[in-house]
């Protein structure tokens, strides 16, 4: 059984940086394609950033160079490094454990999710 758990989380200033971290158990994690996405209430969910099994990475526009994903598999862990956040940043983030065909296939393999707050 998978398990996502996903911290990091928090209050921050226009500007400032959070690190989000999601441990992922169950799975073979190294082989594994890995998707941040977030969440606002009344829209669906955004898909933010992609690190694949063989450690390609993608970004939507929005969080290019601002954002960097990152993995270490040797703790099952993956990272999202958010700099220069903006009040737009505002969210619940999401860990999910998915595919990658040519786009990123989410599976049903969830974390509780994370807030992430921009104040301006």
């Amino acid at each position: 059984q998978v398990q996502i758990v996903e911290y990091g989380g928090g209050l921050v200033q226009t500007g400032g940086s959070l690190r989000l971290s999601c441990v992922v158990s169950g799975s073979t994690f190294k082989s594994n394609t890995l998707g941040w996405f977030r969440q606002v209430p009344g829209k669906q969910r955004e898909l933010v950033a992609v690190t694949t099994y063989n450690d390609r990475t993608k970004y939507s526009e929005s969080v290019k160079g601002r954002f960097t994903i990152s993995r270490d598999n040797s703790k099952n862990t993956m990272y999202l490094q958010m700099n220069n956040l903006k009040p737009e940043d505002t969210a619940v983030y999401y860990c999910n454990v998915g595919r990658w065909e040519g786009s990123y296939f989410p599976t049903n393999y969830w974390g509780q999710g994370t807030q992430v707050t921009v104040s301006s």
